[in-house]
């Protein structure tokens, strides 16, 4: 068995048959001739066993897709030392999938109807795959390597480097949130910015508010598939049981916002009949047998050959008729079941470690739905917001939608970038014949657009403390013109800006560099426990790096503990502002409809909700959230400074990244250990990495736990304030929160306060352990271990190192 045979079963994730593939001497050779007879002595058990013949299957399919070729990644230097340069000129399988994909594209081109005859070349076809020849070597080599450790005895060192070779496979994604009204053009933006026109449906049926798309890229195979979430039956039925409430007012039903975001649900997936009919018909499993996956609450998967075909059939999960009639043979619209659908395009890319997500504007009244927006909006590091160029600057929907995620993407997520869209530049000054007088009249009104734009951001002054000042960046775009592939200036449509923002985002995570820099520190640590034959002589270095590592934890914990007295201080100012003001702004709340008119059902809907409602247009009404502002507003710029979303600076005014072990100088001093040493300093890198992750996420928790613990002290009052009904229930309502807060507010925001600052102190524990632990084992492993045992990966190092040094000086 060869190592070729050896990544393939690991990548399909049939690694459990890997020592039977051995035994029976499957290499690249007998791999393709094995028949359904073979494949059944080999794997025992049906599901990986029909894995396996689909996966060959479709990679024999590949390897004649087009001829002369064939699908093999490059293998070790040692396995192929007399076929090198042919196997370099070999492309990898996902050149091959690329292959197919431009040729499927350029057949679909030549078909188009009005086609120009200046072409703008396709930027998504990639030339050539370098890396991924590379990263599959590499990954060859450390397959070969793990395969040995396994065979050795088994040493704390040996379970060690297994373990830092399975952690090598590193693939974090950058998402990027697509906001903007219906009618605004996100569906034809995503189109164009990917290169797949017929992937998303847009036209006249309008877009779900409620549904969640995201879009990335399909690494396993070549269909373009769709996996749609459901929400739970039980979250269905809670939905029916709503409707009830509301039956015998006519009049209540008319105006309110929860009745006619239900009743829009029942109508899109029953019919109008709907009202006719019991809850047990409403629930009859006969409703859903086209969707059996949302009864059994597993995901529905759908894989299609073209964009065209996927298009087609997600229309109804993801789309709504405002008539719910039929539509293109649509009778059912299962939209209101569905939480999320992810669109999985074939080897994009611009997809390649960037998800797309197309993102309803406020969230969603439906708890899982809601929960989850709120989890992908904390998550994206860029966001776009689109609107209509003739209307950029005074969209009130689109400003609003930033106003209101803000806090949500800035202090309470990782969102370094925000990009307002300007969409259908081609619309306004347009002329077919694109003449001179045409693209001047066309570059004045954009410039005039980004110009407006950009005044209008600049007094969100509530919106900005969020972010730095270069954040904000404004795009004129035409999908239209840009699929049509004709010569534009990018002054007329940035679309390719838009998709060099994608590839930098893409290049941010390279998995090849990643990936070889940790194979070579792990292959440096091997190489150097072998050839260290006295452990007892590496005492004096082992001292200088633990000096070191003590020396540079005590800058990280200092500048924890500054941070930890400045929120102290803010955060105490803010309690105090909250006790002062928390009673008028509750009262400017409760009586801002007046003499009450439709606000009883407003407030019926806040106490109901746990003190969040949302408008049939999506803008939500957060009582918590304005109870909690005065103790935000007091924190939110020292937040950003000590939390900031960029990359660049890092945490704690940079100490973290700052942080060194100080290997560099060492090395010239104990050449002995120079191995070990380089291993350290991937150990330090990959730390760093890690740890930078797991800050962003729990500074997330930490600003957002003053929100949450508001609501938390607020949901008994909440849940009376919602009992109330019939005469005089407008006033119980005003009555009961406003005695609640006037006993409350002593203690409230101070336990608000408490609970947030014990988050900060916990996350300040586990920095400084963890540094401290991880180095400290990786530190003894490298410089007190005895030699024996240990395996020569000498051939290996070199060929690693030398395509290390390579990328790095790509890189640079």
């Amino acid at each position: 068995m060869d190592e070729f045979v050896c990544m393939l079963l690991i990548e399909w994730g049939l690694e459990d048959w890997i020592e039977t593939f051995r035994d029976q001497g499957v290499d690249m050779k007998y791999l393709f001739e094995l028949e359904d007879q073979d494949i059944k002595e080999l794997i025992s058990k049906v599901g990986p066993r029909s894995h396996f013949r689909k996966q060959l299957k479709q990679l024999k399919e590949e390897q004649n897709a087009i001829p002369g070729t064939y699908p093999f990644p490059v293998q070790t230097k040692q396995v192929q030392q007399n076929t090198t340069d042919e196997a370099e000129a070999l492309p990898s399988t996902s050149e091959v999938r690329d292959l197919k994909k431009l040729k499927r594209k350029l057949d679909e081109e030549e078909s188009d109807e009005g086609r120009r005859t200046a072409k703008r070349p396709r930027r998504s076809v990639p030339k050539s795959s370098p890396e991924l020849m590379i990263l599959s070597e590499v990954k060859n080599v450390m397959t070969h390597v793990l395969a040995k450790l396994r065979s050795e005895e088994k040493t704390k060192l040996n379970e060690f480097l297994r373990n830092k070779i399975r952690d090598l496979e590193t693939d974090k994604r950058e998402l990027v949130g697509v906001f903007g009204e219906t009618g605004a053009g996100k569906t034809s933006l995503i189109n164009a910015v990917i290169e797949e026109r017929t992937l998303l449906p847009s036209g006249d049926i309008a877009a779900c508010t409620s549904v969640m798309i995201k879009v990335e890229a399909n690494m396993s195979n070549t269909n373009y598939e769709a996996h749609i979430e459901f929400i739970t039956k039980e979250e269905w039925k809670d939905e029916l049981w709503s409707i009830n409430q509301y039956h015998g007012d006519t009049a209540e039903q008319t105006d309110d916002d929860d009745y006619q975001d239900v009743a829009e649900k029942m109508s899109a997936f029953y019919g109008e009949e709907w009202e006719n009919k019991s809850y047990e018909q409403l629930m009859d499993n006969k409703n859903f047998k086209e969707i059996p996956e949302f009864l059994q609450s597993t995901t529905k998967i759908l894989a299609c050959e073209t964009a065209m075909e996927l298009s087609a059939k997600i229309i109804k999960y993801t789309r709504t008729d405002s008539n719910h009639g039929a539509c293109n043979g649509i009778k059912r619209w299962y939209w209101p079941l569905v939480k999320c659908v992810t669109v999985r395009v074939p080897h994009n890319s611009f997809l390649q470690h960037v998800t797309l997500v197309d993102l309803p504007g406020n969230g969603d009244r439906n708890k899982s739905r809601d929960a989850m927006w709120k989890r992908i909006v904390g998550q994206c590091s860029t966001v776009w917001i689109v609107t209509e160029i003739k209307r950029a600057a005074t969209d009130k929907e689109s400003w609003e939608i930033l106003k209101s995620v803000s806090s949500l993407i800035g202090n309470g997520g990782e969102c370094s970038s925000i990009h307002f869209i300007c969409t259908k530049s081609d619309i306004i000054g347009y002329s077919p014949d694109h003449s001179a007088d045409a693209q001047a009249s066309i570059l004045e009104r954009n410039t005039a657009a980004k110009e407006a734009v950009r005044k209008q951001f600049d007094k969100l002054n509530k919106t900005k403390i969020h972010f730095s000042d270069d954040c904000f960046k404004v795009f004129t775009v035409s999908s239209k013109e840009f699929l049509k592939q004709t010569v534009l200036s990018e002054e007329n449509t940035e679309i390719p800006k838009l998709q060099d923002v994608l590839q930098k985002l893409n290049d941010r995570h390279s998995e090849t560099l990643n990936y070889v820099s940790g194979a070579h520190g792990i292959l440096s640590l091997i190489q150097g426990a072998k050839l260290t034959k006295v452990p007892e002589n590496n005492e004096d270095v082992y001292k200088e790096l633990e000096r070191n590592m003590v020396l540079h934890l005590d800058t990280v914990k200092k500048a924890m503990g500054e941070a930890c007295q400045v929120f102290e201080r803010h955060l105490s100012e803010g309690v105090e502002k909250s006790k002062r003001e928390c009673e008028k702004m509750l009262h400017n709340f409760l009586f801002w409809g007046k003499n009450g008119g439709g606000f009883h059902r407003t407030l019926k809907s806040v106490v109901k909700h746990g003190g969040v409602h949302k408008t049939q247009k999506g803008k939500e009404i957060n009582l918590n959230r304005k109870l909690t502002s005065f103790l935000t507003d007091s924190i939110d710029e020292e937040f950003r400074k000590t939390f900031p979303n960029e990359r660049k600076g890092g945490p704690f005014n940079g100490t973290l990244n700052k942080f060194s072990l100080g290997t560099e100088s060492l090395k010239q001093k104990y050449k002995d250990v120079e191995l070990q040493l380089r291993f350290l300093k991937t150990e330090e890198d990959n730390i760093k990495v890690k740890l930078n992750a797991r800050i962003r996420d729990q500074k997330k928790i930490i600003y957002n736990s003053l929100t949450k613990t508001i609501e938390e002290l607020m949901e008994e009052c909440y849940k009376t304030a919602a009992g109330f009904s019939g005469s005089g229930m407008l006033e119980k309502m005003r009555e009961t929160l406003t005695k609640h807060v006037h006993e409350s507010k002593d203690t409230m925001f101070m336990k608000a306060k408490d609970v947030m600052m014990n988050h900060f102190q916990s996350l300040r524990g586990e920095i400084l352990e963890t540094v401290k632990d991880t180095l400290k084992t990786s530190i003894d492993l490298s410089l007190r271990t005895d030699s024996c045992s240990i395996l020569d990966v000498s051939t290996e190092l070199v060929m690693v190192q030398k395509i290390y040094n390579d990328l790095e000086n790509s890189s640079d």
